[in-house]
């Protein structure tokens, strides 16, 4: 989809409902679903961060979405896709904050250059115990992303036309924090195997994107 068309048709989910947990849900197994039902009452201070899922033009004018491949590290999720963002600092004034200033850190985007369209529903991890809010966000000026190497293993650049592909959800065996050999509903994007939590916030964004796309 050309950019220019998706920038102003997406700026209708400002008004949109969230789909918030049904959304999560369906991208993930009924032990998960199970475990965080029952964590709800008991979840206290839990860690917070801020991510951005951050939709640009590619050369052609045409519409992505930027996932990251993180380095592997001693920790839950190491070597795993993910949106650019992480840990809320005390020096943030909020969680938006939090995000555009890590998604500066690990892929060079200054937050000037990002419109943030909306906020959406915060979900709860947890192996590592953090509570993450999404945010949608618009590049328009297409500067050269700037990986921190640290960090960020990859460069993850998903055409919207193969995010928005049902054809690209599948389910996959995993072994997770939760379970061994589990078959685990995931979005196959470049090559790669989306899940978890990533692969619930992107289901929330997929069923908003289809209302108005």
């Amino acid at each position: 989809m050309n950019y220019s068309d998706f920038a102003l048709q997406v700026s209708k989910i400002k008004k949109l409902p969230l789909p918030g947990t049904s959304s999560h849900y369906k991208m993930a197994p009924q032990i998960r679903i199970q475990e965080l039902e029952a964590m709800k009452e008991r979840i206290a201070n839990p860690k917070k961060a801020g991510v951005v899922a951050l939709f640009y033009p590619d050369e052609g004018q045409l519409t992505n979405l930027l996932l990251i491949l993180r380095n592997t590290y001693p920790g839950i999720h190491s070597n795993q896709i993910g949106f650019p963002g992480g840990k809320a600092e005390k020096k943030d004034k909020n969680l938006m904050e939090t995000a555009l200033r890590e998604t500066h850190e690990e892929v060079g985007v200054r937050p000037e250059d990002i419109k943030i369209i909306r906020s959406l529903s915060e979900i709860y991890i947890p192996p590592s115990n953090f509570e993450v809010r999404p945010y949608l966000g618009l590049y328009d000026k297409r500067y050269p992303f700037v990986k921190d190497e640290n960090e960020v293993e990859e460069l993850v650049e998903v055409p919207l036309l193969d995010f928005m592909d049902d054809s690209k959800m599948t389910t996959q065996i995993l072994t997770t924090s939760y379970a061994d050999n589990i078959e685990v509903p995931a979005f196959k994007l470049m090559g790669y195997t989306v899940w978890g939590a990533t692969a619930m916030m992107l289901s929330e964004i997929k069923e908003l994107f289809k209302q108005v796309l």
